[in-house]
């Protein structure tokens, strides 16, 4: 083997392992992005949960929101209407 050959076979062995090099940083970012993606994935789907979750409990919510609401309109119309008949009876004894 001549020097030149052995020359030649050294810049060869660098090129080759700096091509080994590269290739295995390429294959660990890979690693990397997929495990992000595998994360984000994740984060999404307990997103998602959440996110229905937070509409069941809005939804019971406003469901006793609502029956709050007529429970306070009928107890307002059974005050009214007991104020009316108290006057009425008020009235009656001044009258009587």
């Amino acid at each position: 083997m001549t020097e030149s050959s052995a020359v030649e076979i050294e810049i060869a062995t660098r090129r080759l392992m700096a091509a080994l090099d590269a290739l295995e940083s390429a294959v660990e970012r890979r690693r990397d992005a997929d495990r992000d993606e595998n994360e984000l994935a994740a984060r999404i789907q307990a997103l998602g949960a959440d996110r229905s979750r937070l509409a069941d409990e809005l939804d019971g919510a406003l469901m006793k929101s609502r029956k709050l609401e007529r429970t306070n309109r009928e107890i307002s119309d059974r005050l009214d209407s007991a104020i009316v008949t108290i006057r009425s009876v008020l009235d009656t004894g001044e009258d009587g």
